[in-house]
Formats: structure tokens, C-alpha cells, sequence
């Protein structure tokens, strides 16, 4: 790799990291979870110990937090406010140590004392008392200096305004976390996506009243610049914030060697689920401030102290119940409704149980201690459970053996694998399975099939359950007088969407097909079958027919699509729905695509959102002027396209395999389609 290729790959990463910490300092809504961000940290950092000549302001190794916000008065710290470096593995904290024993020339054997600290996850803040008063108090900032938000703090009851006792500094810098317990933000999850964000939210608000009316704790736990302290250990400091009346966190200890911190780690990660405040790490520090003072820092860090992450993306939590939801093809799949948790910045409270079998397997219980896992965009599901806390009398779940619409649930045989699926269902009966309706309501308006603009899977839920909508057919049929009446709505919001309707009545025929939720039939079958029968018309009339063995000489059509669709045809209250939409609506036939377009032999795939256009739009573009569509980044993908908030997984597999990456001008210009 050339000089300009690393240099223009260390800026990418240098423009992405100042994005996110701007989102999760200034604007307190994090676009990346905590895995992603200490990932990019590192490969910046790792980039940087690999070339020298790479060297940025922005660099992690020289930045702590963002730039304060200009609605507050910006004060400078007396002692800068430092960032901490990351420990994940036990090797790290191998490393850490051995570091701290060569630069203090001590052998081996020398034992260091580590305050181990529970690292919560909030906000930091800084109070500077002088005289026993609590007289500023300041946010982190860019670590030199902070917001001041004094008045906000002073709304919180567990600072105190003044201190009695008489051993207290003439003057300190009290540092700690300002947090809302989960118990909290119950209340104020409708407003904030996670504890973290409702703190700094709350903390950023221009009037304390505001402040004032949400629930912030806080924690305390170092000090910055101090004036006749007499304390020698950071566990004695800790003791003295108790006794001045400060909270402080009651899983702190004081732990020596390595392998008694893992020890200590598990243990708490283990009570992660059981506490009322959220944890992401635990933070060591060497006890002795004598030691601290010789070790000093290192860039923005200091190097008698570390941070040891969790997992990003698992978490411990407990079983509240456990739920039955019917999909649209009628898989009933058992979801865990669990104790809210935070894993990777993203507050969890479902999980998914997969199937029968997966319970059984595992053992999974009402009230069981159990570990979630979250990764990338994976639905949250249960990894193991806690069985050593399980209460004495706990009963397995029995699984239902009826559909709530009363029908018998069955297991269906695979001819391919000899056995019965691990997945039980309602038998396929449609719409007159009113779980099963709802389900295929969402489909019907999702994005892939008919994509009605402001007719989301919220407002499906609230039409049906004010009987508004039963079948597809309601939704070209509603009473928009009614609709502007009811809580939320009102004349524009009934008039747009009365709009977004009425837009969506052309549709192609491939889109028509997949819209109708027939099991097995996804978007690229439906393309198939459109290509092959043309027009709704011969659509119609296979449905008369019975006979479907025409399907069989299309490619990539078998016996299992055939089957799902003659059952599709079967039932009356399907054929219903189907011959009323084919009134209701424009159903254009099959396009023939041209062999020989403009991006003909051509592979793209895209990520992130187009501007001005869905995705299913640029997919249907792309085939039209013969070019193709893959899911997968391989050496088979010729064009990356990217929109806004692209995954950046897929671009850094793209570039690894020297994959074309274009914007989205780009691409039109190779359509002549230049906006």
C-alpha cells in the first residue's frame, strides 16, 4: 500500500471518529455502539504505532471527549480530565501490569494493590469545592476544558452544596459519573433511547427546572487538582468521600495480581443483570497515590490506570415472561421478555427464545438469571442460563399446543432431512387466522412489497386493533373521516396518507405477488413467477386452474414454492382478497429486462439509505439496465453503492478486496440518470 493510500485510510477513520464522538458528546445519541467505537480507536491507534508519519489533533491518543457545547460557558480544569485506556483480554491486563513493574524498576514478584472500580455508564462531571462549598461544577468536555453546568448539577440530591466535616480539603476537584438508575428510566424511555443518553440529555438542558424534574444520580470517584488532602491510597479516598457524604460505588476493591482480578470481573459481570445502573467495564487504578505520582501519564492517559471492558454484546438479565408471537406464515416463536439491559449502548428488553426445541435444550424458565447476546444487528437471543440462580420450585415452560385462534399447531415433516421441523406453526390458513392477518397486514405495506409511505407497522397494529383493517383490501377502502377523528390524526395527517395510498395503487407484478405473503415465496420468486405468467391476468387464471405444473418448468421454482402456492389458492378467504385487489389496483405487467443494458455483466449491491430513493427502486434500476444484484461482499461484487450511515463493516471488506465503492451520483451517472 502506498504512502497516500494509508494517509487517505488514517483520514477516513481520523472524519468517522470526530463523527462519532460528536454524536456522543454533543449531541448525546451515540450512532455506534461501544464495540465499534473501541474498534475504530484501536485500528487508529494501531495504524499510528505501525506508521509514524501518521499523526492527527484528532488522534484518540491525543483527544478526550468533544469540544464543549457552545450553549455553555466554557471553564478550563485545573488538572485535565483524562481518558483511559482499554483492557479486553486477560493478556491486556498481563501487559498492564508488567508495564507499571518496568517503569517502577520492580521485579516480578512485586505485588501491586488496584482499586478495582465498576465503571458506570454515564456522564462525567466535575465539582470544584473551595472552603467545605461547592462552588462550580464542570462536564468532561475535550478533557482541558469543561461546560460549566453548575446550577443542573445543584439540582441533583446526592451533591452536596456543603461539607460538614473537618478533615475535608481547603480545596478539590470531586470527580464522578452522573447516571439514572434502570428502575428510572421506566418513565423516561419514550423520550431517550438508553439511561446514558436521558443523563446527558438532562445535563445539557438550558433551564434546571427542566433538570430538576428527572432523576440523576451521582457517583463518586477520583479528584483532580486538591489542596491539603491527607489520604495516601485511592481506597482510603474512597472512604473519605463516604464520610463527606458522597455516594460511592459498593462493588469497589481493593484486589492484587491478575488473576484475582479476572476473578473480581466475572463476578460482577455475572451481577450486571441485578444492578440498578448500568456497568460497561470495570476501571483499574493502582491504590497507591505515591506510585500514581511516579507512574504519571502518558499522552491523554494516565499510566497507572485502565479500563476493563465487557462484552459489547452480551449482557446478563433476568426472565420476566415469555411470549408466543405468530408470524405472518404462521411460526410461532417464543420471545423472553426480560429485565431492561444495556448491551453495546442499546437498551434491550426482548429476546428471542428461536423455537420449542431451543427451550427445551437449554432449559429455559419464567424467572431464570439467563445471558443475552447482541451482535451487529442480530435480534438479541439468550445464550445461556444462570442455572446456580434459579429460585427452588421454578416449573419448565410448556409450550402451547394451540394457535390463540384455536386451530391445532403442527410440526411439518422435511422430506429432505427426514425429520419434523424444530419450528411449530399454525397451520397456513392466512387471514382467518387473525394472528397470522396482522402479520401479513405488515408485509402487505412493508417496504420490499407495496412500501405505502407513513403506513408503518404501528399504525397496522393501531387499525386493527380499532377494527379498521382485516384484509389488504381495507387499506385501499378506509374512512378518512373517521381516521382524521381518532388521537394523533388529523385532517393533513389523513389527507397524506389518503396520498401515500393512493400512490402505491400501480404496482408491478412481481411487487404484487410478493405483497400477498405467500410462504416461500420471496421477492426473487416472485420475480420468477412474474417473468414467467406475465400479467395478473394469467396469474388469475392459475388460481382457477388448480393445476400448477407449469410452475415447474421455471427456474429455481420447485415442488415446495408449488405446494405453498396451490395451499395459498385453496383457501376462499385468499382468493377473495386476491380477485378484490386485482380490482382495487393497477398491476403492471412483467418488465422484460434487456440483455444487453447498460450495466450488463455487472454486480452491485448497496448499503446505507439513497437519497430520494427506496432501495427496492435502485434494486428494480439496476436490473432493468441488466445489471445484477448479491447479497454478499465477495470477489464476484464489481460495485459497492452507498448512501447516508453505510455499514462500515461492508465497506472495509469492500476496499480490502479492491471493490469499486460508488456515492450515489456516481452510480446514476453510469445510468445517465444525473439528478
Amino acid at each position: 500500500m502506498t504512502r497516500k493510500k494509508i494517509e487517505n485510510q488514517y483520514k477516513e477513520k481520523i472524519n468517522l471518529l470526530i463523527k462519532f464522538n460528536k454524536n456522543y458528546y454533543e449531541y448525546s445519541d451515540p450512532i455506534v455502539d461501544d464495540g465499534e467505537y473501541d474498534k475504530l480507536k484501536n485500528e487508529i491507534l494501531a495504524l499510528e504505532k505501525k506508521y509514524t508519519f501518521l499523526k492527527s489533533e484528532n488522534s484518540p491518543s491525543k483527544l478526550v471527549g468533544f469540544k464543549p457545547s457552545k450553549n455553555f460557558k466554557k471553564v478550563f480544569h485545573r488538572v485535565p480530565m483524562l481518558s483511559l485506556s482499554n483492557a479486553f483480554t486477560e493478556e491486556d491486563l498481563i501487559n498492564f501490569e508488567k508495564k507499571i513493574l518496568n517503569f517502577l524498576d520492580k521485579k516480578n514478584d512485586y505485588k501491586i494493590e488496584f482499586s478495582a472500580e465498576p465503571k458506570i455508564d454515564g456522564i462525567s462531571a466535575s465539582l470544584i469545592f473551595k472552603n467545605r462549598k461547592f462552588v462550580t461544577g464542570l462536564s468532561r468536555g475535550d478533557g482541558t476544558q469543561g461546560e460549566d453546568i453548575t446550577e443542573n448539577l445543584k439540582t441533583i440530591k446526592d451533591i452536596p452544596h456543603v461539607i460538614k466535616a473537618n478533615d475535608f480539603p481547603d480545596e478539590i476537584d470531586i470527580r464522578g459519573e452522573v447516571f439514572i438508575q434502570n428502575s428510572d428510566f421506566k418513565n423516561l424511555k419514550n423520550k431517550f433511547a438508553n439511561p446514558r443518553n436521558a443523563a446527558s440529555g438532562s445535563l445539557r438542558q438550558k433551564d434546571p427546572d427542566e433538570t430538576k424534574k428527572i432523576p440523576l444520580k451521582f457517583i463518586a470517584y477520583t479528584f483532580g487538582y486538591e489542596k491539603n488532602l491527607s489520604v495516601n491510597t485511592q481506597s482510603k479516598f474512597l472512604e473519605k468521600l463516604n464520610n463527606w457524604g458522597f455516594k460511592t460505588n459498593h462493588l469497589n476493591k481493593v484486589i492484587t495480581g491478575v488473576k484475582n482480578l479476572l476473578i473480581n470481573y466475572e463476578t460482577i459481570e455475572k451481577k450486571r443483570g441485578d444492578l440498578d445502573f448500568d456497568i460497561d467495564g470495570i476501571v483499574y487504578k493502582v491504590n497507591q497515590f505515591e506510585l500514581q505520582k511516579r507512574l504519571g501519564n502518558v499522552a491523554n492517559a494516565p499510566r497507572w490506570a485502565i479500563a476493563h471492558k465487557f462484552s459489547a454484546n452480551s449482557a446478563i438479565s433476568k426472565i420476566e415472561n415469555i411470549e408466543i408471537q405468530i408470524g405472518r406464515t404462521g411460526a410461532l416463536t417464543p420471545v423472553a421478555k426480560i429485565k431492561p439491559i444495556n448491551i453495546g449502548g442499546v437498551v434491550v428488553s426482548n429476546a428471542t427464545l428461536h423455537n420449542e426445541e431451543e427451550i427445551l435444550r437449554k432449559d429455559i424458565r419464567i424467572g431464570d438469571t439467563v445471558i443475552i447476546e447482541r451482535a451487529g444487528d442480530v435480534i438479541p437471543h439468550v445464550v445461556s442460563v444462570e442455572k446456580n440462580k434459579r429460585k427452588s420450585g421454578s416449573k419448565k415452560f410448556i409450550f402451547p399446543k394451540k394457535c390463540p385462534c384455536g386451530f391445532e399447531t403442527i410440526k411439518e415433516f422435511n422430506k429432505v432431512t427426514k425429520k419434523f421441523d424444530a419450528v411449530r406453526r399454525c397451520p397456513d390458513r392466512g387471514f382467518d387466522c387473525d394472528k397470522m392477518a396482522k402479520e401479513r397486514l405488515k408485509h402487505f405495506v412493508s417496504k420490499e412489497a407495496l412500501n405505502i409511505e407513513g403506513f408503518g407497522k404501528k399504525i397496522v397494529e393501531n387499525f386493527w386493533d380499532l377494527k379498521i383493517i382485516r384484509l389488504p383490501q381495507d387499506i385501499f377502502n378506509l374512512n378518512y373521516d373517521k381516521i382524521e377523528n381518532l388521537d394523533g390524526w388529523g385532517k393533513l395527517s389523513a389527507s397524506n396518507l389518503k396520498y401515500s395510498i393512493d400512490l402505491r395503487k400501480k404496482i408491478s407484478f412481481e411487487k404484487f405477488i410478493y405483497a400477498l405473503g405467500i410462504r416461500h415465496i420471496g421477492l426473487e420468486n416472485a420475480k420468477l413467477i412474474s417473468k414467467s405468467l406475465k400479467s395478473i391476468k394469467n396469474f388469475l387464471s392459475l388460481s382457477k386452474k388448480g393445476n400448477l405444473n407449469e410452475l415447474l418448468n421455471i427456474d429455481g421454482i420447485g415442488e415446495t414454492q408449488i405446494n405453498s402456492i396451490k395451499n395459498f389458492f385453496s383457501n376462499k378467504t385468499n382468493l377473495n382478497v386476491l380477485n378484490e385487489l386485482a380490482k382495487l389496483l393497477s398491476v403492471k405487467d412483467a418488465l422484460i429486462l434487456k440483455k444487453d443494458g447498460i450495466l450488463s455483466d455487472k454486480t452491485f449491491m448497496l448499503t446505507g439509505k439513497l437519497d430520494g430513493m427506496s432501495r427496492a427502486e435502485a434494486k428494480s434500476l439496476i436490473e432493468q439496465n441488466s445489471g445484477s444484484i448479491i447479497s454478499n461482499i465477495s470477489k464476484k461484487l464489481d460495485y459497492l453503492i452507498i448512501g447516508e450511515k453505510p455499514t462500515k463493516r461492508k465497506i472495509d471488506a469492500a476496499k480490502e478486496l479492491n471493490i469499486k465503492i460508488l456515492d450515489q451520483n456516481e452510480w446514476l451517472k453510469m445510468l445517465n440518470k444525473t439528478s
